[in-house]
């Protein structure tokens, strides 16, 4: 056996940012070299952030992402971290490649490099590309062909990245007939609930399938929709979690490893090997440093705790805001309060991810706001010591009135579109991000004023049930309560009737089913893609069945023009849901459905 001390480095980079995302892998790097580690692996696209969609088929782009991977090489050796064996993801291709029908400009590729002695010594092309859910790997890459095994240390030490694991068989199957000693997964891997779980079984089960310990490196931070969330893990060969990171923190994890001597010497050459019910693959050899360490004493390694479920999705979040915010050159940001559970939490993810000091809360109270509304929407700026200011839009509305003829809906839906042009003409003035309060559920079902309170350069609750706002809430009150702070959100936020108060005394059920029975239909209907027979057949009631599709069908167009916002769901509204706003197709009526 030899020892190798390994690290994984849990970065957070922005796509496009070139020099910043190297800069941050030179001073990890440095961090780890101090650490005494002989490997550190960087994220999936680590230096170009992930993902880069488009810009994978500009020749520019792909240029410039090999022309750094080389100067990182070059600065680390001058920095005196040489000897490190750095693993890090970055844009790969062959711009100059014929153009082939079917295929990627340009030949672009998903690649790890391994830089070492101020150079790029091998390379590894992702061999699955994900094209389900958020991904569209085929529009963007050319699979790779061969597995790369570098000798680190007496340690044969077989890379792989992402889907590479999810998938059966390839480049896990491949290392165990490489006799590695440790697969090392770099990793893109959004969030979603639940899928920390999810993540350390298929670890395990491939660990078992490549015979060897195997490390699990994720990137962190949020990137447009999408939430990265750590949670890097290093499992030895029978399971065994030897390291695990936080979720949502930047982190280097070092661990200590008994790894298996590699069994080639170091004069073999490249050879083709076939695993069961595979053609042959190449695996591709480079000899790092071929002699064992001399023993060492092993330090601790960390398995941080995991966070409980309300406690990781408001965490992701508020990783999703801040990020959103600091990538895109926002420091501020603006959202209307009305007193109500949506823009309460959405308020309090606010202050948690930019400070409350640059949280700018506006109450616009109309002719229809009770009391209530007002004064909790005061209590919760007390609470959080946001910056609150009080705008009444009763006088703007009556203006726009008296020149324009609107009853009944038209005239609810004008003081929601007069709110959200206040809170854009405060964002022009001022700088501030508008954040959109819209839950999920309402999203789903059309219950949002489009150009009013759908306004916004970022919602962070798009992905998130009315069920769990609520959840949500009391998490984050109690979470407070806990260290000896103050409670965010009034407790009247929390327990009052859901209300648009846009007619006196308006409730949302006035319209629609109790949230839990409504976000239990729409978990069926949107999340599973479950059709109105299988509703039926599970209990729903037909004419509320009926009336939920018909909602959630004809508000296509108002999600399309929505803003963006995390996703924390298996399948979240945008990316992950597709469908044509001109659909004719409607689910059979409960009286067609054949019993």
């Amino acid at each position: 056996m030899a020892q190798l001390r390994l690290a994984l480095a849990q970065t957070n980079p922005t796509v496009g940012a070139l020099e910043g995302n190297a800069d941050v892998v030179l001073r990890v790097a440095r961090e780890a070299a101090e650490a005494g580690a002989h490997v550190v692996g960087f994220p999936e696209m680590g230096l170009t952030g992930y993902p880069v969609e488009d810009l994978a088929l500009r020749r520019s782009f792909v240029d410039a992402s090999r022309a750094m991977l080389i100067d990182v090489a070059r600065r680390l050796d001058e920095d005196g971290l040489g000897d490190l064996l750095v693993v890090l993801g970055f844009l790969d291709g062959a711009p100059d490649a014929l153009p082939v029908l079917g295929t990627p400009k340009g030949a672009p590729q998903n690649a790890a490099g391994l830089l070492h002695g101020g150079r790029l010594v091998a390379r590894y092309a992702k061999h699955h590309l994900p094209n389900y859910g958020v991904f569209d790997e085929y529009r963007y890459f050319v699979p790779g062909t061969s597995l790369t095994v570098a000798r680190v240390r007496g340690v044969d030490v077989a890379v792989a990245i992402c889907e590479d694991i999810w998938q059966e068989g390839g480049p896990v199957a491949e290392a165990r007939e490489a006799h590695a000693g440790l697969l090392l997964v770099i990793n893109g891997s959004p969030y979603e609930r639940n899928k920390d779980d999810a993540r350390l079984d298929l670890v395990r089960r491939r660990a078992a399938g490549a015979g060897c310990a195997l490390a699990y490196v994720n990137m962190v931070g949020g990137q447009d929709e999408l939430v990265f969330d750590g949670d890097s893990v290093v499992v030895a060969a029978d399971g065994e979690v030897l390291a695990r990171a936080p979720q949502f923190e930047e982190h280097l994890l070092v661990v200590d490893l008994d790894l298996p001597v590699g069994r080639t010497t170091a004069a073999d050459e490249d050879s083709d090997v076939a695993a069961p019910d595979r053609t042959a693959t190449t695996i591709h050899r480079v000899v790092v440093s071929d002699q064992p360490l001399p023993a060492y004493e092993p330090v601790s390694a960390d398995i941080a705790p995991r966070l409980d479920d309300e406690a990781e999705v408001y965490a992701a979040l508020v990783t999703a805001l801040r990020d959103y915010a600091r990538k895109n050159g926002f420091v501020t940001a603006v959202l209307g309060l009305s007193g109500g559970i949506d823009s309460a939490l959405t308020a309090v993810i606010a202050c948690d991810a930019l400070g409350a000091q640059n949280v700018h809360g506006v109450s616009m109270p109309s002719s229809y706001s009770s009391d209530h509304s007002r004064s909790d929407a005061h209590d919760l700026a007390e609470r959080t010591g946001l910056v609150f200011t009080t705008v009444p839009i009763a006088p703007v509305v009556d203006a726009f009135l008296r020149s324009v003829e609107l009853t009944g809906l038209s005239e609810e839906n004008l003081q929601a579109r007069v709110r959200g042009t206040t809170l854009m003409g405060l964002s022009n003035e001022h700088g501030h991000l508008v954040l959109a309060t819209g839950n999920k559920s309402e999203l789903a079902v059309g219950y949002s004023t489009i150009y009013g309170d759908s306004v916004g350069g970022f919602a962070p609750l798009k992905d998130v049930p009315k069920t769990m706002v609520w959840a949500l809430s009391r998490w984050r009150n109690a979470d407070a309560e806990s260290r000896g702070e103050t409670a965010p959100i009034p407790v009247a936020s929390i327990t009052k009737e859901p209300s648009a108060e846009l007619l006196p005394g308006q409730l949302d059920t006035d319209s629609l089913p109790d949230y839990h029975l409504l976000d239990d239909i729409l978990d069926d209907y949107v999340e599973m893609d479950r059709g109105s027979s299988e509703l039926l057949a599970s209990g729903f009631d037909p004419a509320v069945v009926e009336k939920i599709l018909r909602l959630v069908d004809r508000a296509e167009y108002k999600r399309r023009q929505y803003p963006p916002g995390p996703k924390i769901s298996l399948k979240a509204f945008g990316r992950d849901r597709r469908l044509p706003i001109t659909n004719a197709w409607r689910e059979p009526a409960p009286d067609d459905v054949a019993p």
